[in-house]
């Protein structure tokens, strides 16, 4: 099943069905008003959204045209977005920037930051910057929205609790990345306003490509028209979705809506050391900051700039057959 949120103006947007192929829509208010409603009574009203997406594939239905320039994220606000690290390749390459040795505990404990969840961005959105000393950067990542999860659930019973996923633009600002975590309090003016994918999907949309909590496809990033990143989000995972809503989850009960982010997808080269660009044959990049902690090792110091007014990143996913399956999060940096 794929669900939308038609952006008409209003706070939390109108819930619709999507077709499969992302062409065609149907409206699912009569069923639920919005995505959180969806999700506070899932138990209840997927099977009528089920139903209702079957009826839009065999066209039984009116349907309408989707146009994704018309879509917010999914939820465009929630009640909570907490964002993991999944790939410990991408902290392995950070902190060796920095001549820091990884925390053994980083193997088996996720790192985890609370985003800001009041006021996402729609995937289309421009991303405003107020200052490029900033050093505004994209991060291309795999979320999931969960129902309710009690509080102790284990990572196998945290995989059922798992009803939706989406792509994800988590904005960083990294120069005032170091300023915030030398406070000893983590992010937050360091973390605008995150997009995520037009078309939320239930997992069984991805067949195969959902194993074990973990999305095995690549995921697609161009910069400013230009292919970026092409890692697999299924290689090089430290932690299954599974595993960080669990870790989200020790303390403290998940409601119905929270979303859970993977961090940023990294891969390793084929020889086991840091990613290559994607001209050069290899997986690419998600983000900027991991091409310029590879061209600090390698050469000293960072070449690549971060993102300025004028600049653009696309992110998406295929699948085998080379059709989108969440749509497209495009969007582009502007001076505020």
């Amino acid at each position: 099943m794929k669900l939308a949120t038609l952006n008409d103006g209003t706070r939390d947007g109108k819930l619709i069905v999507v077709s499969k192929d992302i062409t065609r829509y149907c409206a699912a208010d009569n069923i639920a008003p919005t995505l959180q409603y969806a999700l506070d009574n899932w138990a209840e009203v997927a099977p009528k959204l089920e139903v209702l997406y079957r009826d839009v594939e065999h066209q039984a239905v009116p349907c309408e045209r989707f146009h994704e320039r018309e879509a917010h994220s999914p939820l465009p606000r929630a009640y909570q977005w907490a964002d993991g690290s999944a790939y410990i390749n991408h902290v392995e390459l950070v902190r060796k920037a920095r001549g820091a040795e990884v925390p053994e505990s980083f193997y088996h404990d996720p790192l985890m930051y609370q985003g800001g969840s009041d006021d996402f961005l729609p995937p289309r959105a421009d991303i405003p910057l107020k200052d490029t000393a900033w050093g505004c950067d994209m991060e291309g990542e795999v979320a999931c929205i969960v129902d309710d999860v009690p509080m102790g659930t284990t990572p196998e019973q945290a995989a059922e609790h798992i009803k939706l996923l989406m792509l994800v633009n988590d904005v960083s600002l990294r120069g005032l990345i170091p300023g915030e975590l030398a406070k000893g309090f983590g992010f937050f003016q360091s973390k605008p306003a995150t997009a995520f994918s037009p078309v939320a999907v239930t997992p069984d949309e991805l067949g195969d490509a959902w194993k074990d909590s973990v999305i095995h496809r690549p995921l697609m990033v161009d910069y400013n028209g230009e292919p970026f990143g092409r890692a697999n989000v299924g290689q090089d995972a430290t932690f299954s979705l599974a595993d960080l809503v669990a870790h989200a989850a020790k303390t403290r009960n998940l409601g119905a809506g929270a979303i859970i982010g993977s961090g940023t997808i990294s891969n390793q080269d084929a020889d086991g050391g840091p990613g290559k660009p994607v001209a050069e044959g290899g997986a690419g990049y998600s983000c900027i900051a991991e091409i310029r902690m590879i061209e600090t090792i390698a050469q000293g110091e960072a070449k690549t700039r971060f993102m300025a007014p004028g600049d653009s990143v696309a992110i998406w996913m295929e699948d085998e057959e080379g059709h989108s399956i969440f749509g497209k999060i495009e969007q582009q940096v502007v001076q505020i």
